[in-house]
């Protein structure tokens, strides 16, 4: 029987996406021993080191007993002030356990209780065992302000050449000028790099499969966007890039699942067309609704067109998440869309929690006319909280404390 050193050694070898039974085999012919030992051995190893078989998907049962048992979850999407994407926040010398602490207390004391939290595969490649570190960081600091986080595996928005290492300066007046699509484009473009993706969500998951303080994996973050949003960076896509993120994403679902997660699997939807009958929907959005345990949706109009998207979904019988919306000058609003999303008890979780170098206060427009000198912002477009604490909008968190039913005023603190 393999040592208990074996085992570890096998386990790695999965995470980063080698198979143990070929490793053995290479090490032991370059020893020259014989064939059969060289079988039997890789027979032993394979046999421990496989992989259960990956979960199926959650029965509709399954999904709606897990919902019962949370409370009514509102949260932001999150990211720290300091930070301007997800390298910048996880990597270890930009990684701020203080702040996330107190920026998370912010969030308690108005009655969140998730974050939605975007991870990158560039993270793991870079430095698996610490990234695991941090998480586990994270989710401590999280747990201590009771709050449970989602987390987001891969990510088709925004800016499609990351690279690991120092991040470049916010560019002043536009919204999100650093975010990172994962995979990149050339990632994405080339399936000899895939094995490098199934290694990052299977290590990562299987990491925390029965983790207590996760809430959810989103598997995919919109992988249909509207081609206005991906305009300015047109050479660095990945050529037919809708066509390769709906062969992948089945994938991406296969690779989460078989670290068999006690959490359920989403993908974040913000398709165009749909929201009506399943005929109407994308290809793409109906591989999401497929595969997920429970549904998730962003909504960023105002509160008709919230209504219609939940109700849209309603028919496929599983809880429903609203992992984005808040866009104060696109007619999305807390006033408008928490009592909406409390009425059908749909998981509220907002852009933005507090303002700094994502700079998401701007709207989209800013990546074609910036606001900066004479062209200001009128209202906030995303976030709660100013990078000091202070509200953006004190009738928004007191909404939210009210309906939420579980916040404290900080005044008295």
């Amino acid at each position: 029987m393999p040592s208990a050193a074996g085992k570890e050694y096998a386990a790695d070898l999965w995470a980063r996406g080698r198979s143990p039974d070929l490793e053995i085999v290479a090490v032991t012919t370059s020893k020259k021993k014989p064939f059969i030992l060289v079988w039997l051995a890789a027979l032993a190893f394979t046999s421990l080191a496989l992989p259960a078989a990956a979960r199926a998907r959650w029965s509709e049962q399954t999904a709606r007993d897990w919902y019962a048992q949370q409370p009514w979850l509102v949260g932001a999407n999150y990211i720290p002030a300091n930070a301007i994407n997800q390298l910048e926040m996880w990597q270890a010398d930009t990684f701020d356990p203080r702040r996330i602490d107190r920026e998370l207390g912010w969030a308690e004391s108005i009655g969140m209780n998730t974050m939605r939290v975007f991870l990158h595969d560039l993270l793991w490649q870079q430095d698996a065992a610490g990234f695991r570190q941090r998480i586990d960081t994270f989710l401590t600091i999280a747990a201590r302000h009771h709050i449970k986080p989602m987390f987001v595996l891969f990510d088709s928005v925004w800016d499609p050449s990351p690279h690991v290492g120092k991040q470049h300066d916010p560019v002043p007046g536009i919204h999100n000028s650093g975010w990172v699509q994962s995979p990149g484009g050339a990632e994405l473009a080339n399936p000899a790099r895939y094995p490098k993706l199934e290694a990052y969500a299977r290590g990562v998951v299987r990491a925390f499969a029965k983790d207590p303080r996760i809430l959810a994996w989103d598997v995919w973050n919109e992988p249909t966007v509207d081609a206005p949003l991906d305009s300015h960076w047109p050479a660095q896509e990945a050529p037919h890039k809708d066509e390769l993120v709906r062969k992948l994403l089945p994938q991406a679902f296969k690779w989460a699942r078989a670290a068999n997660p006690s959490q359920p699997l989403t993908s974040g939807m913000y398709a165009s067309g749909g929201w009506s009958s399943w005929d109407k929907w994308p290809r793409t959005a109906q591989i999401q609704i497929e595969e997920s345990d429970v549904l998730s949706f962003h909504s960023y109009g105002p509160p008709e067109e919230l209504t219609k998207r939940i109700e849209s979904l309603l028919p496929y019988h599983r809880p429903i998440l609203c992992t984005e919306y808040m866009a104060r000058s696109a007619g999305s609003t807390f006033e408008g869309s928490l009592p909406i999303l409390k009425k059908y008890h749909v998981g509220a979780i907002n852009w933005g929690l507090v303002a700094g170098k994502t700079q998401t206060i701007y709207p989209w427009d800013s990546w074609d006319k910036p606001y900066t000198g004479e062209h200001q912002l009128p209202v906030w477009f995303h976030d709660v909280f100013q990078a000091d604490g202070r509200p953006y909008r004190q009738e928004e968190v007191d909404l939210i404390r009210q309906l939420s039913g579980r916040g404290r005023d900080r005044s008295s603190d």
